[in-house]
């Protein structure tokens, strides 16, 4: 959840207006498609104006070859022209209406889409951001951009490239039939059967081919979209570590099992668009061998003998567009799968005994209590044992090597994901057992790889806190030590920062985040290595400022850091280790806990610590 920005705060987490987190679990055995559609919102009236004006001008095109093949049929007999200028004028009215409602129809179909992709965006975004953190937060970051990116888009797609084609076939082929019918019944009935033979039989193909492709097409795109930006953003590290090489040959394995998935449905798909050619054959042939008879029986004139034969070129217009349609059904339905999967995961589980409790409206002074605490990932403990405080006027250290679960007990204690054992509880309650957002308005979690925006410096603090102005921005700024850096940029907080804060350094960077996050309300903040990439002097102080808070602003502060030169004034220090006889792949624990003063008394390891770090090793 840290790529969502787990630094937030509540004003982050509050849907969008319009906008409320949809109930996903309730229809978790239905269809996954059809759930997702429900999230796009359709303007089921648009949709129609859509299928219409697409009917309208696959209408003119099936009008122009047939009033042509009158015409045609009835100028070779050279009637006086006057007979004629009917049809030349409906000639000409058919080839321009056909163009002006096909336009009409991209515009209305498109504007369905779109509406629709954004509707479903929104409301995955407000569903992960109301949801279970650890849903997401286990996700590979390119994973959950294609998710809510390209899956997103392809789900939108269903309505653009499927059902309105859909629809606009079923419409024009009907009427196709009947007119046909009307000249020659057997051949519309011969028609009828051609047009389910190319409507049915090849999008069944084409289905099939795309079952094959698309099952192992959506793993490989993820892939691909995860390794991309991956090497993209990391680009420099897997340089220096010789690393660079084997994401490129990743790279290319995955490039390779996408062409080989594209292949693979190669067959099958061009045996579908053969089916296609068959039955526009197939209807021209039935139509003479059923019309010549007609015409000699002078039940049917030549000249109407030439609209029965030629109108079926135009029909089949619309049924060739039903094997892509049923490509794009299937695709659809593979990218609405992923989106239900995350959607269905970050549900908030149904509430507990515990959850009886009245809703959390916010406490004067709320407390987030860990007892006997294991966290971890995926039911495996990282770190277990852990007793924890965290109150408003009290402030905390949690220090140890890196990767020994600072992180994760961090977020486990602001509810972002389940502890593995033992209680984590909001004012006595189950912290579970609150909504996210009356979590959210209690508890801040500052991740070390929080998200910035690519906006001003202005809108990326309003994160925190929608109505933060220009003056509280400064000041925030200035608290944490940026007021040289807001000096230099050349509009202020109006500064547009680059994509993922591209254009600012890592210290910079840090403590742009902790500035967000010190702008929010929430009485409780864990902030995660707020230290990191700062020379010492600067890591100092601002992590003394951070605990100063805890006194003179009342708030209860968390800080997981490597720097221990700063926790003279912490209330309490946590050190997480492993014994040194313990098995390096068992859980961490907490080794030592006490003031900083009681730490360097009683154990070696932490003094040890601090002179290294003192003596600039």
């Amino acid at each position: 959840m840290s790529d969502l920005d787990q630094s937030s705060g509540s004003s982050a987490r509050a849907p969008r207006r319009g906008h409320t987190a949809p109930s996903t679990s309730p229809d978790a055995g239905a269809d996954p498609l059809w759930r997702a559609v429900r999230l796009l919102d359709v303007s089921w009236s648009r949709a129609a104006r859509a299928i219409g004006l697409g009917s309208l001008a696959l209408a003119s095109s099936v009008g122009l070859a047939a009033v042509a093949a009158w015409l045609i049929a009835r100028a070779s007999q050279m009637p006086p022209v006057l007979q004629l200028s009917v049809a030349t004028v409906a000639v000409r009215a058919f080839g321009i209406s056909r163009g002006v409602f096909r336009y009409l129809e991209r515009l209305a179909s498109h504007d369905v889409a779109l509406r629709g992709m954004a509707s479903l965006r929104a409301n995955v975004y407000t569903s992960l951001a109301s949801g279970r953190t650890a849903a997401v937060a286990g996700v590979r970051r390119g994973d959950l951009l294609a998710r809510v990116g390209a899956d997103v888009d392809a789900v939108g797609d269903v309505v653009v490239r499927a059902i309105i084609p859909a629809g606009v076939a079923l419409v024009v082929s009907a009427g196709s039939v009947i007119l046909v019918g009307a000249f020659l019944p057997s051949a519309g009935v011969a028609l009828l059967a051609c047009l389910l033979l190319a409507g049915v039989l090849g999008p069944w193909l084409s289905a099939r081919a795309a079952r094959r492709t698309e099952e192992r097409g959506a793993t490989a795109r993820a892939e691909m979209t995860s390794t991309v930006l991956e090497t993209l953003e990391g680009a420099g590290p897997l340089t220096v570590s010789g690393r660079l090489s084997q994401r490129m040959d990743a790279l290319r394995r995955t490039d390779r099992e996408l062409a080989s998935v594209t292949d693979s449905g190669a067959r099958t798909s061009g045996t579908a668009a053969a089916v296609n050619n068959a039955a526009i054959g197939l209807a021209v042939l039935a139509a003479l061998l059923l019309g010549i008879p007609a015409v000699a029986a002078g039940t049917l004139t030549p000249v109407e003998l030439a609209v029965v034969v030629l109108t079926p070129l135009a029909v089949f217009e619309a049924a060739g567009v039903l094997p892509a349609a049923a490509v794009q059904m299937h695709r659809s339905r593979q990218a609405a799968r992923r989106i239900m999967e995350l959607l269905d995961a970050a549900a908030a589980p149904a509430a507990s005994a515990a959850a009886e409790v009245a809703p959390h409206t916010g406490a004067r002074d709320p407390e987030v209590t860990v007892t006997r605490a294991a966290c971890g990932w995926d039911g495996r403990a990282a770190v277990t044992g852990v007793d924890l405080l965290v109150r408003p006027g009290r402030s905390v250290a949690v220090v140890g090597p890196s990767g020994v679960g600072k992180t994760t007990l961090l977020m486990t204690a602001a509810g972002l994901i389940p502890q593995v054992a033992g209680r984590v509880d909001l004012d006595g309650v189950p912290v579970a057992s609150f909504p996210p957002d009356d979590v959210a308005h209690q508890v801040v979690f500052v991740a070390e790889d929080g998200h910035v925006f690519d906006t001003t410096v202005l809108e990326n603090l309003r994160v925190a806190r929608g109505d933060v102005t220009p003056d509280e921005a400064e000041a925030a700024l200035l608290e944490v030590g940026l007021g040289e850096w807001l000096a230099g940029l050349p509009d202020g907080v109006e500064t547009t920062l680059g994509p993922d804060a591209t254009t600012i350094s890592g210290g910079e960077r840090r403590r742009l985040l902790v500035a967000r996050a010190l702008l929010a309300h929430a009485p409780l903040l864990l902030v995660d290595e707020p230290a990191e990439h700062l020379d010492p002097a600067t890591a100092d102080e601002l992590l003394t400022h951070l605990v100063g808070t805890s006194r003179t602003g009342g708030r209860g502060i968390v800080v997981a850091t490597h720097r221990l030169s700063a926790l003279a004034a912490v209330d309490e220090v946590l050190l997480l280790g492993r014994p040194d006889d313990a098995d390096p792949e068992a859980p961490a624990t907490v080794l030592a806990r006490g003031t900083h003063a009681e730490l360097l008394a009683r154990d070696e390891g932490y003094r040890w610590a601090l002179a290294q770090e003192t003596a600039g090793v």
